[in-house]
């Protein structure tokens, strides 16, 4: 009897693994399911098995495509495309390997397309200081855009990361809820001219970050500055060749819960070693323009940032939903950078309607200006050409300020596919004035396969 009842144990054991099994894979999202993360699917639950063993396949795509409707450069209206395809892996070491508190990452991207910002919206000797497609840029071409590893010490109060990434992954982060440049990402990786370099190019560095207390932290990284990086072919170049000096960002974060409505602040500065051109005098002082003596090298250059984000409501006590506010500022040195300051603001309402509650509308306004040694170097130079005329090729555009404006309404059409129209009203592109203010339409797709 003994014997019949362990059989039956065992039967009963048996039974109740094999329904777990056949419950897991009947739950598995299929492709193409609506409530699946992922478009492909749980693979047959494979995917969910590989991500408890600490591998966690990334791939996506962000197209995007901007027609001018009225006004810029060049009115004559057409449309243009532009994209990103990303394949990547987020390890979990202490999974894989039984690293304890260990994290590492491998992601590539390819980029393709065209920019309606640089010939019809802007003038092209100009071009815009934003874009109208934020994921046009740094070649057509495929890049080893992360590689890395993360460690956390002293129960998770030190954590330091090596490897190959990009600045704004970890400072000066945000969000791209938006298809204007000046909305998405790290801005003060979009105006700190040639030593910042932002999505989807690597820097070797190492990030050092110390948690103060659970809502407050401060960090510091070294980035090597390579600008051979950036050159065409060189996506998986690995090597230092061609390094011209380390951009040091320190910052802290405060991410607070007032009322359980989640907040960031972020307030930072970064100083790069490598040499910087003035923007306007040669080495004695002089107008380099007009001197025709080489432009003034100092041995570093700098900046500030600062950035702030708050849910202000709950959507009928619904804490996913609700009002957001985020605002961004960089301020830069006036000395060798070309912008100088950068202000945003941002609206973001999370599901606005109870039959679409994934959905969301945003609202934002952006000022960039340029140093204004830029500008007087430009006119030095035009008179120092004899070149009068605006529309003299040789003329060269005079550039002060541009405003960017951007409305949009995200379809969460599922989970893994957001459809979000925008327009968007640029002033002033390039921060030209002579050239005519622009409407664009926009359309953006996210989606993860």
């Amino acid at each position: 009897m003994k014997k019949a009842h362990n059989n039956s144990r065992l039967l009963c054991q048996v039974s109740a693994v094999a329904a777990l099994v056949l419950s897991a894979n009947a739950m598995a999202d299929d492709a193409f399911s609506a409530d699946s993360k992922w478009m492909t699917g749980d693979w047959g639950g494979e995917r969910t098995k590989l991500i408890e063993m600490g591998i966690d396949i990334k791939a996506d795509y962000v197209g995007e495509v901007g027609g001018n409707l009225h006004g810029g450069y060049n009115d004559d209206k057409t449309a243009r495309y532009a994209d990103q395809f990303g394949l990547g892996a987020a390890l979990d070491l202490q999974k894989l390997l039984g690293w304890d508190n260990t994290q590492a990452k491998v992601q590539l991207t390819n980029r393709n397309g065209q920019n309606i910002s640089n010939d019809r919206v802007g003038d092209p000797r100009a071009g815009t200081l934003s874009s109208s497609q934020e994921v046009y840029g740094r070649g057509h071409m495929v890049r080893l855009t992360q590689l890395w590893v993360q460690h956390q010490f002293l129960d998770k109060t030190l954590d330091v990361k090596a490897g190959y990434m990009g600045v704004g992954e970890d400072f000066n982060t945000f969000p791209c809820e938006f298809q204007n440049l000046a909305f998405c990402g790290s801005q003060a990786g979009n105006w700190a001219t040639n030593i910042w370099y932002n999505w989807p190019v690597m820097q070797a560095a190492l990030r050092v970050k110390y948690n103060i207390t659970p809502e407050f932290y401060a960090q510091i990284g070294v980035y090597d500055q390579n600008p051979s990086q950036l050159e065409h072919g060189n996506g998986f170049k690995l090597s230092g060749s061609g390094t011209t000096g380390a951009l040091i960002p320190v910052e802290l974060v405060w991410s607070p819960n007032p009322n359980g409505l989640p907040g960031e602040y972020r307030v930072g500065y970064y100083k790069s070693s490598a040499n910087a051109n003035d923007v306007l005098e040669d080495a004695n002082g002089n107008n380099a323009a007009t001197s025709g003596n080489a432009y003034k090298v100092h041995s570093s250059k700098h900046g500030f940032w600062g950035v702030a984000q708050q849910q202000l409501t709950t959507h009928n006590g619904d804490a996913s939903r609700g009002l957001q506010v985020a605002a961004n500022a960089t301020f830069h040195d006036k000395d060798t950078n070309f912008i100088d300051n950068y202000q945003s603001l941002m609206f973001v309402y999370k599901g606005p309607f109870d039959m679409r509650p994934k959905d969301d509308m945003g609202i934002g306004f952006a000022r960039i200006h340029v140093n204004d040694d830029v500008k007087k170097n430009a006119e030095l130079l035009n008179a120092s050409n004899g070149v009068t005329d605006y529309d003299n090729p040789a003329f060269s555009p005079l550039r002060s300020t541009e405003y960017n404006y951007e409305i949009n309404y995200g379809f969460h059409v599922t989970n893994w596919l957001t459809v979000r129209p925008n327009l968007q009203y640029i002033t002033h592109p390039g921060g030209v004035d002579e050239v005519d203010n622009a409407l664009v339409a926009g359309l953006k797709i996210q989606t993860v396969f």
